[in-house]
């Protein structure tokens, strides 16, 4: 098993950047395919970006693509979500999410790793 730790979240006005962390507890995250999901106020949890376990593919939301990046370093076990251009409908709880397996997915079902949790706030 894995054990998964956002951070990094906060408080940032309309057009400014965060970005978000995900560490693994296990020595090694090979293998792992990760994404990022969140969930709005009054809204369903929703996938955001994906990416394999060797770095090389990625996959992103529509309404997050080419504002968001989402990247890997596996010598510090840790996935990292770069957003920028923030807006308000952005704002959400945001979650990490790992998988073993060689494929990427979108679909929150389909995760058994998720950590607890990291607060995105925009302010208009």
């Amino acid at each position: 098993q894995v054990q998964l730790v956002e951070s990094g979240g906060g408080l940032v006005q309309a057009g400014g950047s965060l970005r978000l962390s995900c560490a693994a507890s296990k020595r090694t995250f090979s293998g792992y395919a990760t994404g990022w999901f969140r969930q709005g106020p009054g809204k369903e949890n929703e996938f955001v970006a994906g990416i394999g376990w060797s770095g090389g593919y990625t996959i992103y939301a529509d309404s997050v693509k080419d504002r968001f990046t989402i990247s890997r370093d596996h010598a510090k076990n840790t996935v990292y979500q770069q957003m920028n251009s923030l807006k308000p409908e952005d704002t959400a709880l945001y979650y990490c999410a790992a998988e073993i397996t060689d494929q990427v997915r979108t679909t929150s079902f389909e995760y058994d790793y998720w950590g607890q949790g990291t607060q995105v706030t925009v302010s208009s």
